[in-house]
């Protein structure tokens, strides 16, 4: 079987380099040129557990080839960037329908199309749309009144539903959702998932797979807000936030999240406003939630800052800039933007640590008063320490070391000092 991968980020990558493992002929297609040489002359590295090794492993079968132009195959998968759109209004699928004009070109009849990427509800139809429009010879569904089954192409929608940091396994065990634009479509695809998945496949309509995607990633947006605003409230009230969760966790039928500074990361923190986009006047606890969880980032950047006080030139360590712990992954970062948000402030002096990266990015490069250091640096020069992200590294160090700081911590690791 020959499968075109249409991104190769972290999903289409991994997916591209497991389907080759299974003696499948890939085809990956990403539009970033040095992300095909790594991948086609064996550099590529990652700090995901084993992906850069299935890779290299791929690569070398032969079944694996990186490119910047799609090719002809029996399956194609989608797995491009659906950014949310500055106003929140929507999301941006330029990448979608530029992957679906592109790989149009080389559709031929009973080929199977699969939109991986995470979009509002509707998607799937629109790619029927545009790769119509450039091949109007093919049909996309049984219901087509010019639908003529020996000119037909499968399309579905396939949402992925993996963690940073476990997603070889999670490619494998999870369950998935299938969704066809009709019912011949939807097999289809589950007997390609078949062909790896380990977990159960449930069939439904498209429409529902790509809701059931947003719903899943809401659901966790508006618990971690409720978490979120407690600790808010608590600081306030001068209470502990987690002595109180622990407290109301004794309910056998409570289970309130921890909360952190803020939500990132390229899915929690951006599928809900797909659903407030698609329902502005009925998603109000959802739009809520998504208020509650940006604004956090805003309230620890001013308690490190009371926790600075008056002090003039007052050294701060921050550590973490990644999204979540043990990822190197900085997409809507609630911890670069209190970093970037602190930095602006030019009486404060600015000592990073992120272990999974090997540069400032961005703006934070280019400041005189932010320098990246190691965590044993960042503590023996701080005055304040802000632990940002919850890495291993930073729960295991010499707690000595923090003895004399003033400590803003947002996960809760450090409350027993």
């Amino acid at each position: 079987m020959k499968v075109c991968v249409l991104g190769l980020g972290y999903v289409g990558l991994p997916t591209g380099a497991l389907l080759a493992t299974k003696g499948m002929r890939v085809h990956g297609v990403d539009t970033n040129g040095a992300l095909v040489e790594a991948i086609n002359g064996g550099s590529f590295t990652s700090v995901e557990p084993d992906l850069d090794l299935l890779v290299k492993s791929a690569v070398g079968s032969g079944n694996l080839v990186a490119s910047n132009v799609p090719a002809p195959a029996d399956v194609f998968i989608l797995a491009v960037p659906t950014p949310v759109l500055p106003d929140h209004s929507g999301a941006d699928l330029a990448a979608i329908k530029a992957a679906c004009e592109a790989l149009a070109q080389h559709l031929v009849p009973r080929n199977l199309v699969i939109l991986e990427s995470t979009v509002p509800v509707g998607t799937t139809e629109l790619m029927a749309e545009w790769i119509g429009n450039r091949r109007s010879d093919l049909t996309f569904s049984e219901t087509d009144a010019a639908a003529d089954d020996g000119n037909r192409i499968f399309l579905a929608h396939c949402p992925e539903r993996v963690l940073p940091g476990h997603l070889m396994q999670e490619l494998l065990e999870n369950d998935r959702t299938v969704g066809g634009i009709d019912r011949p479509s939807a097999e289809r695809a589950r007997d390609f998932y078949a062909t790896f998945v380990h977990g159960a496949i449930t069939l439904t309509n498209a429409r529902a797979a790509e809701l059931s995607k947003l719903v899943e990633n809401a659901y966790r947006d508006v618990n971690i807000a409720f978490a979120n605003e407690l600790s808010i409230i608590c600081d306030d009230l001068d209470i502990d936030v987690w002595d109180l969760i622990q407290l109301a966790n004794q309910h056998p039928r409570v289970n309130v999240l921890s909360p952190s500074s803020g939500v990132g990361g390229h899915c929690i923190a951006v599928d809900p406003w797909f659903i407030v986009a698609s329902s502005p006047e009925r998603a109000k606890l959802i739009r809520a939630a998504r208020e509650v969880n940006d604004s956090k980032p805003g309230h620890v950047v001013a308690k490190v800052k009371r926790a600075v006080g008056d002090r003039k030139g007052a050294v701060i360590a921050c550590l973490g800039l990644a999204f979540k712990p043990e990822v190197d992954d900085l997409r809507g970062s609630p911890a670069l933007e209190i970093v970037e948000c602190l930095a602006a402030d030019q009486r404060l002096n600015l000592l990073v640590v992120e272990p999974h990266i090997q540069e400032l990015p961005g703006i934070l490069s280019n400041l005189e008063n932010v320098d990246f250091v190691d965590v044993d640096t960042a503590l023996k020069e701080a005055d304040v320490v802000a632990l940002l992200v919850n890495h291993r590294e930073f729960q295991a160090l010499d707690r000595g070391l923090l003895a004399g700081k003033t400590i803003v911590d947002t996960s809760g690791s450090w409350r027993t000092l």
